[in-house]
């Protein structure tokens, strides 16, 4: 990381957002957007962003949030962005990136703010396990849940075992061979591969957002039946890639045209310009240590404390209908009601967006968030 602290966010924002600092955050400085704030004594929803995200991500949803009643709250989570006091070598402080200690930065971040509860924790992408970790271990803090884009399979049964196959190998001897995402995300190699892309930092965002979304027409999801190398090949290159390529290798071929980035409403490119100059600015290490919790067993060893348990509060699913993620994990989408979730109220995928739900399709996603909060 840099060693100058950064200031307050300066790109524009929508009106009654505000960039500021929160101290002593679990060890944190952490950077938040705000909105709502001018009254005191409002619920509060806490928003949290995924990879490579920011908390500029909700940009498009806070005004409404807000205006409907609520104190609400997007942080630059731990390694990302604006918050600083977390480690950002490889071979530093792994553990601090846990899912157990996320929590517990939200939690702080909630109490530095002024509240004992949140009405909503809502998590996007990497951001979804975060929340509903905080719903599964403090149901008395955060009172409801809403997961988006990735769904939570949940804490182990008490007599679950680890899957027999060894899906790496059966995935190498396909052809062409592949890779699965998270473990390439937890190599050494890769915070290098997209800090030093050679399309540059701002274009393999380009490629990336747009590979995802629903602007790429081979972006058509559906239920995949097994967790097994045949099944999880059907997955695009952005989860199951290429062996010998990185990722900015992997979307590049996925570019869109000058033409189509013109055309990009959801975002144009003085807005992913603010994602590219903070990840060329800080590097994406800092969000890669959250896999790296992942595929290194650090995160199941500590879930395996809530063996057995529901998330006991109020929960919902969103997601775009062009979002790969819903099924990247099989049978996750289909277990939220039955094995996951007591008080599910139910799964929405939105038309017209892929993975970045709450930028591209910006309206339905407030529609479907107040309609719950209400209910």
């Amino acid at each position: 990381m840099t060693d100058a602290p950064p200031g307050p966010l300066e790109a524009p924002l929508p009106a009654g957002v505000r960039s500021r600092f929160v101290e002593a955050v679990n060890g944190l400085r952490m950077h938040v957007l705000e909105a709502g704030f001018e009254t005191r004594g409002r619920p509060a929803l806490l928003l949290l962003h995924g990879f490579p995200e920011l908390a500029y991500s909700w940009r498009k949803v806070m005004p409404a949030l807000a205006a409907a009643g609520f104190h609400v709250i997007a942080p630059d989570q731990r390694g990302y962005a604006r918050t600083t006091g977390w480690d950002g070598a490889y071979d530093g402080d792994l553990a601090s990136f846990r899912l157990f200690n996320l929590v517990q930065d939200a939690m702080d971040l909630v109490s530095a703010l002024g509240h004992d509860k949140v009405a909503a924790v809502i998590g996007h992408d990497f951001g979804s396990p975060v929340a509903a970790h905080c719903a599964l271990i403090r149901p008395d803090v955060f009172s409801s849940v809403v997961m988006m884009s990735a769904p939570f399979t949940g804490a182990p049964a008490p007599d679950a075992k680890l899957p027999a196959v060894d899906i790496h190998a059966d995935l190498a001897r396909l052809s062409p061979p592949r890779k699965l995402y998270q473990w390439y995300y937890s190599t050494r190699r890769a915070d290098g591969d997209m800090l030093g892309a050679a399309q540059g930092v701002h274009d393999f965002l380009r490629a990336y957002y747009h590979f995802k979304s629903a602007d790429w027409p081979g972006n058509r999801p559906h239920p995949l039946a097994t967790w097994s190398a045949d099944e999880l090949a059907k997955l695009p290159d952005y989860y199951v890639m290429p062996l010998g390529q990185g990722m900015a290798e992997a979307v590049a071929p996925y570019m869109p045209s000058p033409a189509q980035i013109a055309a990009c409403r959801w975002l144009p490119d003085d807005e992913l310009a603010v994602y590219s100059r903070e990840f060329a600015r800080t590097g994406f290490q800092g969000g890669l240590q959250w896999y790296r919790c992942g595929t290194g067993g650090l995160n199941a060893r500590d879930l395996r404390l809530f063996a057995g348990r529901k998330i006991d509060v109020r929960a919902m699913f969103i997601a775009g209908a062009s979002d790969w993620g819903v099924y990247q994990a099989p049978g996750a989408f289909e277990a939220l009601g039955l094995r996951v979730c007591s008080r599910f109220q139910g799964s929405h995928l939105i038309e017209g967006a892929g993975h970045w739900v709450q930028q591209e399709q910006p309206d339905s996603v407030v529609e479907l968030l107040l309609a719950f909060l209400k209910g």
